[in-house]
C-alpha cells in the first residue's frame, strides 16, 4: 500500500495497539518498537557502510599516482629476477619530465647494477613505472641515490601468493556487498512501513490527546484526513474556520502571530479553532500534506 492510500485510509491497529491499553502504554509500545528499528538499522548501516569503505578504500588504492597506489596489478613475473641468492629487482618510479635522466643515470647511481636491466612496465599521464636489477649489496645505497635524483623506488617484493590473496579480498569485497545489499534493502522496505505506520498512530494519539485537552469529555470529536490541492489549502482554511471558529474563538486571530496571552508558542504559531497536525507523505519530493 503506498504511502497516500494508508494514510487517506487509516484505520487503528488493534492487534498491535490494543486501545483497551492505557495512552501511556500505547506510547511505550511504540516507542520501544521504533527504538529496536532504530538500534537494527544502526548495526546493519554500520556493517554495510564498514564493508564499503573497505572496498572503497581497496579500489582507491588501484588507482592513482604510481608513487602511493598498489603496482601489483601493473607487474608480471618476468619483470623479476627471483629466488637468485645475489641479485634483487627493484620498481622505480620516475617522473616522466625525468625519463630521460633515468636512462642514461640508473646503471650509474652506484656499482653492480646489471647494464640494460631497465624494463618500462606502465606509464600515466605524470610518472613511468620501471624495474631495474643490481646486487642485493648495494639495494640500500641505490634506494638512497634514486632519491637524491628525484627516482621514487616503491617497496614491493613479488610474491605470487600475496598477488592472489589480494586479487581474491577485492573478489570477496565484491561478493559481501552484493550478498548484503539486497537484504538490506528489502529490510528498509519493510521496517520503514513499520516505522511510518507507528509515527501515524502517533499523530492519531495526539489528536485524541489534544482534541480531549481542548474539547473535553466526554468524547464527541470526530479525526478525518483531509489531502488538499496546494492551491486549495487556503480556501481550505478559511472554510474550516468558518465551520469550528465557535469552538474556540482564541482560533479567530486564525494562527496569525499575536496569541491570547498563555496561547503563544502553542502549536508553533499554527493555531486553529480545530486540533490539526500536518503530515508530509512526501519523502523524496516536494511537500505534501494532510491536515
Amino acid at each position: 500500500v503506498d504511502l497516500d492510500t494508508y494514510v487517506t485510509q487509516f484505520r487503528w491497529d488493534m492487534a498491535k495497539y490494543p486501545i483497551k491499553q492505557s495512552l501511556k502504554n500505547l506510547s511505550d509500545i511504540i516507542s520501544k518498537q521504533v527504538s529496536q528499528i532504530e538500534s537494527d538499522l544502526k548495526s546493519k548501516a554500520s556493517a554495510y557502510n564498514n564493508l564499503k569503505s573497505s572496498l572503497q578504500n581497496f579500489e582507491k588504492k588501484q588507482t592513482g599516482s604510481l608513487v602511493t597506489r598498489n603496482v601489483a596489478d601493473l607487474v608480471k613475473k618476468e619483470h623479476f629476477v627471483l629466488d637468485s641468492e645475489y641479485l634483487v629487482t627493484m620498481l622505480v618510479v620516475v617522473p616522466l619530465s625525468n625519463i630521460t635522466d633515468w636512462n642514461m643515470k640508473y646503471e650509474k647511481l652506484t656499482d653492480m647494477i646489471v647494464p640494460r636491466s631497465s624494463q618500462l612496465i606502465y606509464q600515466d599521464n605524470d610518472h613511468a613505472l620501471v624495474s631495474m636489477t643490481c646486487f642485493k649489496k648495494v639495494a640500500d645505497e641505490f634506494k638512497q641515490r634514486a632519491r637524491e635524483n628525484k627516482f621514487v623506488v616503491r617497496d614491493f617484493a613479488y610474491d605470487e601468493d600475496q598477488l592472489k590473496s589480494g586479487k581474491n579480498e577485492l573478489t570477496k569485497l565484491h561478493t559481501d556487498k552484493k550478498k548484503q545489499f539486497g537484504p538490506l534493502v528489502r529490510w528498509l522496505k519493510v521496517n520503514f512501513g513499520e516505522c511510518f505506520t507507528a509515527w501515524i498512530h502517533v499523530k492519531a494519539l495526539r489528536v485524541f490527546v489534544e482534541s480531549v485537552l481542548r474539547f473535553g469529555l466526554p468524547v464527541n470529536f470526530q479525526g478525518m484526513v483531509l489531502a488538499p490541492q496546494r492551491k486549495q489549502i487556503k480556501k481550505l482554511r478559511e472554510t474550516l474556520n468558518d465551520l469550528y471558529l465557535h469552538l474556540d474563538s482564541a482560533a479567530g486571530l486564525g494562527g496569525g502571530e499575536e496569541l491570547p496571552t498563555g496561547l503563544a508558542g502553542f502549536g508553533q504559531g499554527e493555531y486553529y479553532p480545530y486540533v490539526y497536525y500536518k503530515i508530509n507523505i512526501d519523502m523524496v519530493g516536494s511537500m505534501s500534506s494532510g491536515i
